[in-house]
């Protein structure tokens, strides 16, 4: 089975992190022990100040109370300081009661001067951190057992060890949810651009297969002229059905590379809405305008609400039938305008609105919505700012409502309304 993009990705981003938490644990821990060093290293260095300042230390016991230490400094719950004192030559004279003894020839293996701090095993005691000072012609030494910091810092290794495991888990899982909702509509869009693919094929091939079959059966046999007319006519008719939508296609194309879009004006949609009506009277079913009275001005491309305006009474008249009813309304309330177009035909079902405005999407076999003139409106409405509102109408069929903002009339509204509106 394959691995979805969200997964490898997921997959990916865990593996990154998971390698900056290695880095990130060596180097925390390299600076935690070295942060232990130097505190073992500044504590053994004030018992050393201490014991030279006062050298009865040297015989008390290492765990015996003895003379106060900057207690801001001292970790009550350290271990316990042991004090060794030796000669020019490196033997012991004097230490602490109960002290390891220092190995033969430690100090001269370290090449002793004032202030040096070193690690070293002292036998079956174990590791110890020893500090050196001078004291007249040999050294005085402090040690203390590092067993408490590497049990720390083991400690902290299986706390790291552990707890990495379960962060990488929720990394791959947090990065897999994230992954598959920033890909979900990439996935949406992807299926759409197949499924819009596979429509179009379907929506040219009819027309093609058409003029090929007219243009097969004209040549198959010698026939009157009044037949090859009849033949080229139809061929004609589906070579402008294929046409439009070629040009369809093309717009849509256009207009999803997101190119500038033309400037707005200001664009009166009482005037729009009548010279709609009037281009639409003589598709067949009877058209009304209710415009109302006064200017309805937007501010738009006017070339783009003409298109819109097109794709709704072309809508409407196909599916309201010669027979039927279409009227075109324009209505102001608050601070919005809205275009209006119903019809008598058979309506929208509500199941079927969400997708109304999908490529090539029909409602019903017999209802509004149908090729791409829908899912130009729907584009050029959501360019525009506009917003849908789709219910029934008091005519039997379907209402289509897009409504914008009122716009103030800066200048005299420039109309250019075209049969460019009708897909």
């Amino acid at each position: 089975m394959r691995a979805s993009p969200a997964a490898k990705v997921a997959a990916g981003a865990t593996a990154v992190i998971a390698v900056l938490y290695i880095i990130g644990v060596i180097v925390f821990n390299v600076l935690f022990a070295s942060h232990q060093t130097a505190q073992s290293d500044y504590y053994l260095a004030t018992r050393l100040t201490a014991a030279a300042q006062d050298p009865a230390m040297i015989g008390h016991s290492a765990t015996a109370p003895g003379p106060p230490v900057d207690d801001d400094d001292v970790d009550a719950d350290a271990a316990p300081v042991f004090l060794w004192s030796t000669n020019a030559a490196g033997t012991v004279t004097a230490h602490s009661p109960g002290a390891p003894a220092l190995p033969a020839g430690l100090l001269a293996a370290h090449a002793p001067h004032a202030g040096l701090a070193f690690t070293a095993s002292l036998g079956p005691t174990g590791v110890f951190r020893l500090k050196l000072s001078r004291d007249g012609s040999g050294w005085l030494v402090a040690g203390q057992s590092g067993a408490g910091d590497a049990h720390t810092e083991r400690l902290l290794l299986y706390a790291e060890v552990i707890a990495g495991p379960f962060l990488l888990l929720a990394m791959f899982f947090g990065s897999l949810v994230v992954g598959l909702r920033a890909l979900a509509p990439v996935e949406q869009s992807r299926r759409r651009q197949l499924e819009f693919t596979a429509d179009a094929s379907h929506e040219l091939r009819t027309p093609l297969s058409v003029i090929r079959a007219e243009a097969d059966v004209a040549l198959s046999s010698p026939r009157e002229a009044s037949e090859y007319r009849d033949a080229l006519t139809r061929i004609q008719g589906e070579s402008g059905r294929l046409r439009q939508l070629v040009d369809d296609m093309l717009w849509l194309a256009r207009f999803d590379s997101r190119p500038p879009p033309p400037g707005d004006e200001p664009v009166d949609l009482v005037t729009l809405a009548q010279a709609c009506a009037d281009r639409f009277r003589a598709v067949g079913p009877a058209v009304t305008a209710d415009v109302g009275t006064g200017p309805a001005l937007i501010s738009a491309p006017p070339e783009w609400i003409d298109r819109l305006a097109g794709v709704l009474m072309d809508n409407a008249c196909r599916y309201a039938g010669a027979d039927g009813q279409v009227r075109i309304g324009v209505r102001a309330q608050g601070n919005r305008v809205s275009l209006i177009v119903e019809d008598s035909g058979p309506g929208i079902p509500a199941e079927e609105r969400p997708r109304l405005f999908d490529r090539f999407h029909r409602a019903t076999e017999h209802g509004s919505g149908a090729g791409l003139g829908l899912a130009i409106g729907d584009s050029i409405v959501r360019s525009t700012g506009g917003k849908w509102q789709v219910g029934d109408s008091p005519l039997g069929g379907a209402l289509m409502t897009v409504s914008w903002r009122h716009a103030q009339p800066h200048r005299p509204p420039t109309q250019r309304f075209t049969a460019s509106g009708v897909p």
